[in-house]
């Protein structure tokens, strides 16, 4: 697996109808978007009792790491544990499949299966939950437009809605969510080797600069 590149622009919604206009002049939809023409993304983070992650974060460490589980459109038969890594400004993903009662079992704090599981990801996350004391942290969820190209491996994506909840409702589609501060939309673009110009046209926005802004960030400002 290799690192990609990534950049991430905070927007308005009519710059995101611009974008979204332009994009599906040369760009497809994923095909996991269904009739609503976008999907619901609802993860858990982890972080270890002193805020690691958060903290590396807002001080701009320039490797670090961050482990989440996530599922789609309240789809709780389709669960994925990624490791999201970053390093010299770029970024990698390596993902493992869960169940649903592997999921159940690890929030829950039964962790003795996850070193024999077989699932190389898994006896990762158990070690830095032994050594680091990583436990859930909270719940981000938020609605997402992705478009995708395949030269480049281009994918650009619009977020909006995004809301936080407690970790013991996350396997609860309906549990409880609030509203982050600020009515965020993020445009994220990440690309593989290059970034076809067609692309690059179709998502500029004139006077609009990168940010580092983190959805986790954000949705821990109630904890």
């Amino acid at each position: 697996m290799e690192y990609r590149h990534e950049i991430k622009h905070i927007i308005s919604p009519g710059d995101a109808f611009a974008v979204r206009t332009n994009l599906s002049a040369v760009a497809g939809v994923d095909s996991h978007v269904g009739e609503k023409g976008f999907y619901l993304i609802r993860s858990l983070y982890f972080d270890d009792p002193l805020d690691t992650a958060l903290r590396e974060k807002q001080d701009g460490v320039n490797e670090r790491r961050k482990y989440r589980i996530r599922y789609y459109n309240d789809d709780l038969s389709y669960i994925m544990l990624e490791c999201k890594m970053k390093r010299d400004g770029v970024g990698m993903k390596p993902q493992q499949r869960l169940t649903l009662e592997e999921t159940q079992r690890l929030i829950e704090g039964d962790t003795s299966w996850m070193i024999s599981s077989g699932k190389p990801l898994l006896g990762v996350l158990y070690a830095e939950m032994k050594t680091r004391l990583l436990a859930p942290k909270t719940v981000v969820e938020y609605k997402r437009v992705p478009f995708v190209y395949a030269p480049g491996n281009v994918r650009v994506t619009i977020d909006w809605d995004i809301r936080t909840g407690p970790p013991g409702q996350f396997l609860d589609p309906k549990g409880l969510t609030l509203p982050i501060a600020e009515n965020i939309t993020l445009l994220e673009v990440k690309w593989d080797d290059y970034l076809p110009t067609v692309i690059r046209r179709a998502a500029s926005l004139k006077g609009r600069t990168p940010t580092a802004f983190s959805k986790y960030e954000a949705c821990r400002v109630y904890g």
